[in-house]
């Protein structure tokens, strides 16, 4: 593994602009780079690959713990969601897309971080991007990435279950740039599959006191949303989904996969997995020198505290409200002055490809720099 300088292709702005990438600068900074790229060998690639799908097996596991000891307040998740959760985790409904957040550094063993596995972002440059960088400008290498192709025939998966002229909803923000794309970017996989998709602002869902419905009341059937479950577990509305008339995706199992206290629950099921960072639900010996703080629910890298011998780092924002949880902290790989964290995407259940996320400071936020890869 190694960070390479590359020249960016001329008018790349435009070549992102015409895949419907507008979003490569972030206030006002870069966020999609071509001035670099991390370089993989194919048995790094086999060793993130592996490590994917275990942890997304172990993760499942602690889904079945958490379901069968009814261990909702530890969760802290309202225990009035405790049988709806498990109506929902029995019967299987489908899964379409998470990502673990991976330190790697092609010498030791792969080690989760966490599981965004509810609402997660960057999978249109993860999945389309950086494949047509890879096309112009290593066009004989390979790229962990089939990502495309995966959300495809997961997206068939949901349409076996579904009658045939069913209809899924895509809810997200429409004045968020990147929620926008990524939305759009399922919804387009989605019509690939031979789905009925239409679109749908998370403000103008409602309720008709029966189903939830669109802006032309249309009852919603499934709604595939880029929404975080623990925000609707608290909202007036929120009250009416564990009715069950409408499907959800991601399913609401996945509140127990998003959610900090997943680590020390997985370090309690396997100890000492090579996978995995020591992690409690307070303090502990066993944490060692340096330790990372994190809110239960936390997101973009906000309110997270990094402590150690000489290290101190930490990010505002608004979460903690629930508590926090600790995990070793595990420096990630620094390359150029970057810091590297591999995004390691399941889809549909299994591996489809990872994108690379580089940041000047050690924690990672929603603006940290997106850096194409490639493999021999």
């Amino acid at each position: 593994m190694r960070r390479e300088s590359v020249t960016p292709r001329v008018g790349w702005q435009k070549k992102v602009e015409d895949l419907g990438f507008d979003f490569y600068s972030l206030d006002g900074k870069a966020y999609w780079t071509e001035q670099a790229c991390y370089a993989f060998t194919s048995d790094e690639v086999d060793e993130m690959e592996t490590a994917t799908a275990e942890l997304h097996k172990i993760c499942l596991q602690a889904v079945e713990h958490v379901v069968s000891n009814k261990l909702w307040e530890r969760m802290r998740i309202a225990p009035a969601w405790g049988d709806y959760i498990e109506q929902v985790w029995r019967r299987s409904d489908p899964t379409i897309a998470g990502r673990f957040d991976l330190v790697y550094d092609g010498k030791s063993p792969p080690k989760m971080l966490e599981y965004n596995a509810d609402t997660p972002t960057a999978l249109y440059e993860a999945a389309v991007v950086q494949w047509y960088w890879l096309k112009d400008v290593k066009p004989d290498a390979d790229q962990f990435n089939s990502i495309h192709e995966r959300l495809i025939e997961a997206w068939r998966v949901v349409a076996g279950k579904l009658p045939p002229a069913a209809t899924v909803h895509f809810a997200r923000f429409e004045d968020h740039p990147e929620d926008l794309a990524t939305s759009e970017y399922l919804r387009d996989t989605a019509a690939q599959a031979g789905l009925g998709t239409k679109p749908v602002s998370v403000p103008q869902i409602g309720w008709n006191g029966k189903r939830f419905t669109d802006a032309d009341e249309v009852p919603i059937q499934v709604l595939a949303k880029l929404y975080p479950w623990e925000w609707m577990m608290r909202e007036a509305f929120g009250a009416h989904v564990p009715a069950d008339t409408t499907a959800f995706i991601e399913p609401v199992w996945k509140l127990i996969l998003s959610n900090k206290m997943l680590l020390p629950l997985l370090w309690e099921g396997f100890p000492g997995h090579a996978n995995l960072l020591p992690a409690f639900d307070r303090e502990h010996a066993d944490l060692g020198s340096a330790f990372v703080k994190k809110p239960i629910y936390g997101r973009e890298g906000h309110n997270v505290t990094l402590v150690g011998p000489g290290l101190f780092d930490t990010a505002a924002g608004s979460y903690g409200s629930e508590g926090y949880v600790w995990q070793t902290y595990q420096p990630l790989p620094v390359f150029d002055g970057n810091h590297a964290l591999v995004g390691s995407w399941v889809i549909g259940g299994e591996p489809g490809g990872v994108g690379m996320r580089e940041d000047d400071g050690r924690i990672t936020h929603n603006n940290s720099r997106f850096v194409p890869h490639y493999f021999k």
